[in-house]
């Protein structure tokens, strides 16, 4: 029986990519020289460290762009408010990635609302979708490409 995963997954050598290049542009750039403005990768968390909230702003569009460059989406980026005191300001930005169960629990009702021959479980952090036509798994692909969800959704292990 056919089948195919509904995963959101990072690649996490590209987010260390952007990130570096992102480092290097703030080591260029001269309204950010002798700052110490930062980026620091932790685990799925980047954390930006910069003298004032004005140039928290700057990087975080500095990173958005690195990321988009490198084909990260933008939707797994979990913007957290910034942190500031009277020497500095920092901001933490979460990088999630997963379906986690209500996703999981939409992602299923969508395909069940449809009415497309297929049947979608949920089995840890990824949604299995099986049919007996290949047509029918293309049908829900395309369903799940169009459907507005928080999180990017990428489709893998398509099996005949």
């Amino acid at each position: 029986m056919p089948s195919f995963d509904t995963v959101s997954e990072l690649n996490a050598h590209e987010v260390a990519n952007a990130l570096d290049q992102a480092n290097r542009e703030l080591a260029q750039r001269f309204d950010f020289k002798d700052t110490g403005a930062r980026f620091e990768l932790q685990e799925l968390t980047v954390t930006l460290h910069a003298q004032v909230d004005f140039q928290l702003k700057q990087m975080l569009e500095i990173l958005k762009l690195r990321l988009s460059k490198r084909g990260v989406d933008l939707a797994c980026l979990e913007v957290k408010e910034p942190q500031t005191s009277l020497s500095a300001a920092h901001q933490e930005v979460v990088l999630r990635h997963g379906i986690d169960q209500d996703t999981g629990r939409t992602i299923m009702r969508l395909v069940k609302d449809s009415k497309l021959k297929v049947q979608a479980s949920l089995q840890g952090d990824k949604v299995r979708i099986s049919g007996k036509q290949r047509d029918e798994l293309q049908a829900a692909i395309a369903l799940l490409r169009g459907a507005k969800l928080d999180v990017p959704l990428q489709f893998n292990n398509f099996r005949d």
